[in-house]
Parts: C-alpha cells; sequence; structure tokens
C-alpha cells in the first residue's frame, strides 16, 4: 500500500471507490496519484492516457495493491519496531531533515505520525511477503540449468598438478655403462612405484633430487612443468604413476601424479559499491533519480567521497560498509543492475538506474577473472535463470493474489 496515498486523512468530499477484501480504495488516493503521475509528467515531458483511462488504470493498480497488502496480512509476516525505525529515520533522511521536522512536516500536512508508520510497514510487509512468495513460485530444471552452462562458457582455467618424481641423475660425461647402471636403478624404481609402494620412501631411499615434501614439486598448471613432464602427465589422473622412465639431460625421472585439480569455467566477477534510495511516497523515482545524479556530480567534482554518501544514505544492508557489495559473479543482482554495471571501466560511476528494489548509484572497484568449478557454476546458472524468469512469476502472483480477492466496486455519492 502506498503510504502516500493512506496518509491523506478522510474528507467531508472523500468517499469510498472500491472495496478489497477488508482494505479501502478511496477517491482522495485516486486524485492523489493522479495528480503525482501528472506533475512527474510535466516535469518530464510525458504525454499520458487521457484522464478517464488513466483514471481507471490507477485504480486498477490500487485495487492490485490492496489485494496484495490483504494476503500480506494473512500471510504472518512482522516487520519489528526496530526496522521499522530505521526506516523512519531513512524517510527523514532523504529529505534531508531531523526525525523532529519530519514531525512537524507530517502534522503541518494533517497526517498523523502513528498513521504514517502504519502505512511504512505495509510497504516493508508488502515488499517482504511479495519477493518470498515470487521466489517460492520460480521453478529452475535441471536441462535449462545445463543449456545455459553450455551457452556462457567463455573460457576454462587449466588444470594444475602435483607431480612428485624420484630424480636418479648421471653425471655430465658418465659413461655407457654408468648411464646403464642408473637406468636399471631407475627402472627397478618405476617397477615398484607401479607396484604399490610408498612413493615418498622412494624417493628418500634412491632420488638424487630434493627429497623436501616427498619430491614432490607441488600445485602447477601443464605450461609451468617442464615439457617433458607436461607432456607425460596431461591425461594421468590424481594418484597415478607416469608408465615409463622419462630421460633429460639431468638424469632418468620416475614421476607419479599425486594430485590434479581440473580447472572450472573462467567468469569474471566484478567489485562493486552502489547507493540505494526506495522509492516511496515521501521520494518519487524521479526525486531519487536527481538526488542519486547530484551525488554523482558531487564525487566526479571531489566534492564528497562515494563510500561516505553511501553510509549516510544507501537504504540497504551495504551502507555501514561504504556501499561495497563484494566480490560478485554472473547472476548475482538483477538483470538491469548488472547490466548498467558491466558497461562500466574502473572507478567510473553510473547514472541513476531503476531497478524493482529503488534507485541505484553504482561505482565499480575491481574486475577479475577466476575458474568456477561444477557445482559453482550451476549455482551462478540458477541465480541468472532466476532473475529472468522473477518478472513472468510477479505477473503470475499477482493475478492469482487478484484473482481470490473479494472486489466490490462502488459508486460516487450523488
Amino acid at each position: 500500500m502506498s503510504a502516500a496515498a493512506q496518509s491523506i486523512p478522510a474528507r467531508s468530499a472523500d468517499y469510498i471507490v472500491a472495496i478489497v477484501d477488508r482494505e479501502l480504495v478511496t477517491n482522495s488516493e485516486v486524485q492523489l496519484r493522479l495528480a503525482a503521475l501528472r506533475r512527474e509528467a510535466a516535469q518530464g515531458g510525458t504525454r499520458l492516457p487521457p484522464d478517464d483511462e488513466l483514471r481507471r488504470q490507477l485504480l486498477d493498480t490500487l485495487i492490485d495493491e490492496r489485494a496484495q497488502l490483504s494476503a500480506a496480512r494473512e500471510s504472518g509476516v512482522r516487520i519489528d519496531e526496530p526496522e521499522l525505525d530505521r526506516t523512519v529515520a531513512n524517510v527523514a533522511a532523504q529529505n534531508r531533515i531531523t526525525l523532529a521536522q519530519l514531525r512537524e512536516r507530517l502534522q503541518r500536512d494533517g497526517i498523523d505520525f502513528a498513521r504514517f508508520r502504519s502505512n511504512l510497514r505495509d510497504q516493508l510487509l508488502l515488499e517482504r511477503v511479495r519477493e518470498r512468495e515470487v521466489q517460492n513460485r520460480i521453478k529452475i530444471s535441471d536441462s535449462e540449468v545445463e543449456t545455459l552452462m553450455a551457452s556462457r562458457a567463455s573460457g576454462v582455467a587449466p588444470p594444475e598438478f602435483n607431480v612428485a618424481q624420484v630424480l636418479i641423475g648421471v653425471p655430465e660425461g658418465a659413461s655407457e655403462a654408468e648411464v646403464a647402471q642408473r637406468r636399471a636403478i631407475a627402472d627397478k624404481a618405476l617397477e615398484r612405484a607401479r607396484g604399490g609402494e610408498d612413493f615418498t620412501r622412494l624417493v628418500t631411499e634412491l632420488s638424487t633430487g630434493s627429497k623436501e615434501q616427498g619430491g614432490a614439486l607441488g600445485l602447477r598448471s601443464l605450461d609451468r612443468l617442464p615439457d617433458l613432464f607436461s607432456d607425460a602427465v596431461r591425461d594421468l589422473r590424481a594418484g597415478a604413476v607416469v608408465p615409463q622412465v622419462l630421460q633429460s639431460g639431468a638424469g632418468f625421472h620416475v614421476l607419479k601424479v599425486l594430485d590434479r585439480r581440473d580447472g572450472g569455467m573462467m567468469v569474471t566477477q566484478t567489485r562493486a559499491r552502489h547507493i540505494l534510495l526506495r522509492t516511496s511516497a515521501q521520494l518519487s523515482q524521479q526525486k531519487a533519480v536527481a538526488r542519486l545524479a547530484e551525488f554523482k556530480q558531487q564525487v566526479d567534482g571531489g566534492k564528497a567521497s562515494f563510500a561516505q554518501l553511501a553510509r549516510e544514505n544507501s537504504e540497504d544492508g551495504s551502507a555501514a560498509q561504504g556501499g561495497e557489495l563484494g566480490w560478485a559473479s554472473p547472476g548475482q543482482f538483477v538483470p538491469e543492475f548488472e547490466a548498467v554495471m558491466k558497461t562500466l571501466e574502473i572507478n567510473q560511476i553510473s547514472e541513476p538506474l531503476v531497478s524493482r528494489f529503488g534507485v541505484h548509484l553504482i561505482q565499480v572497484l575491481e574486475r577479475r577473472s577466476v575458474p568456477v568449478d561444477r557445482k559453482q557454476q550451476r549455482e551462478i546458472a540458477r541465480n541468472v535463470l532466476r532473475e529472468q524468469k522473477f518478472e513472468s512469476a510477479y505477473q503470475e502472483w499477482a493475478r492469482d493474489v487478484r484473482a481470490r480477492a473479494y472486489v466490490e466496486m462502488r459508486e460516487p455519492p450523488q
């Protein structure tokens, strides 16, 4: 329910235009919405439908809101007092006034403060229930996930190998007999390794190379291994012994793959921060856009810090961290947010953008490419699909709520 709509006190000329379950829609609310739309259209140069059609559209919207609010009240979800207190304080901050000044302004406009708090509670309740109910309706199949993963795969991180070796060194200038003797030792070491003998024991007993970490070289991609080694191990799994002795200028090598970690799909992660202003009766979308545009000018002009503006103004949990959202993979944010974020250069600030959560200002801080394993790939794909399906799921939920609601239209008094 709109706080502005509910905040207008009943007037003698006012009347009920619709009853939705136990909620009322009054003519004054419809007129208030009409007036607000006309103001914004005039300021933005937007053409509106004829008055009769516009009134029908607004009335239909108000009936939908009342039906959803009625369903939300019956859901069992509750908004606690501390959260409501924070929301009221945010309204005051948005209007750049103190809480005491907000009370005075509401009183001057004939709006009861308790009623005002009640309307804000309704807004919070409706947002929370709407998000929960819509998310519960979104179904994502495994085949959809696999299809999206295949279509979005842009690269794969190389696998890494931890290879251990027994090195049987051959001195420079060694005779053929000495080389043959060293080869025989290496062949015997390979036979013992393939027979399952502990490889660390073989390294300790026979290797003339490094014996630290059991002769292990540590996790390395193939391009960081000698070509002789990488060619031999690239198709082997963890625990496998290279089936033949390898020979190099240093001597003879017996190799075992201690560990193999296959690389996942490479994705680009972004570290960004934002300022979020939630629209309401007290802060229209147009005003929120204007305010964020002003914030952008202040930061671009060096007159303010993005982080400080976020701490003082942003209306989500990131405010305390200066708007920091952490490292995010594709699909973590709503599509409209992500689409704009992708276009930004490092340290660039976006123009204000609108999402279902409100109006945002975004700044990109860093980007990086990281491998993600199969499980992470599936989760990213599910997030992307979930956001893609949100709008249609919301429309379906709204239709169902409206269909279940009792709606009684009232004629104007004669």
